[in-house]
């Protein structure tokens, strides 16, 4: 009865875990300054959550932020929501988040939870996120208004934001270990 008891627990504290996260992630997403791509603290808050909450619940907070998001939930950028962000032009770099939890609970799952580890596989979800959402917003931009030349969307939507994230990673990680 007692191990029943535990594993209860467990499941509601995870449950717990998981929608303060989802909320911080959104609150964050709300602390914006608005460009092409709005320069948001969500991805502080992606950071956070994984070295906070590990790769396995870190995951799946990001999941279900997304989820709010795509069902109506304000909880995007300017207090946005719906299918139509997710599937605008900047949505995969919200969908990339996705991408960072997985690449993250991957990475930690084969080097364990070091500090190195820890950077190593942020950086690298990071890279994935940039990536697809790259990928994203050149495809829907270009059908929008024309081809656009990579150099142009990475100016637009990676460069800017790369030292800010690296900030944001340094500043998630600092926050974890206290």
């Amino acid at each position: 009865m007692k191990n029943t008891e535990k594993k209860d627990k467990f499941r509601t504290i995870d449950l717990v875990y998981i929608a303060l996260g989802a909320v911080i992630i959104a609150v964050c997403s709300w602390i914006s300054i608005p460009t092409a791509v709005p320069f948001t603290m969500q991805t502080f808050a992606v950071f956070l959550i994984l070295s906070v909450l590990g790769g396995k619940r870190g995951t799946i907070v990001i999941i279900v932020y997304v989820l709010l998001g795509a069902i109506g939930a304000p909880v995007f950028a300017s207090f946005t929501s719906g299918i139509g962000i997710l599937m605008g032009s900047t949505g995969g770099y919200i969908i990339g988040f996705i991408l960072m939890g997985f690449t993250y609970r991957l990475i930690i799952a084969l080097f364990g939870k070091k500090i190195w580890v820890e950077i190593l596989a942020m950086v690298i979800g990071l890279i994935l996120c940039y990536t697809f959402g790259t990928v994203w917003f050149m495809i829907l931009y270009s059908q929008a208004n024309g081809p656009v030349g990579l150099a142009t969307v990475l100016t637009w939507c990676v460069i800017p934001f790369i030292i800010p994230d690296m900030i944001k990673l340094a500043l998630a990680l600092t926050l974890s270990r206290r």
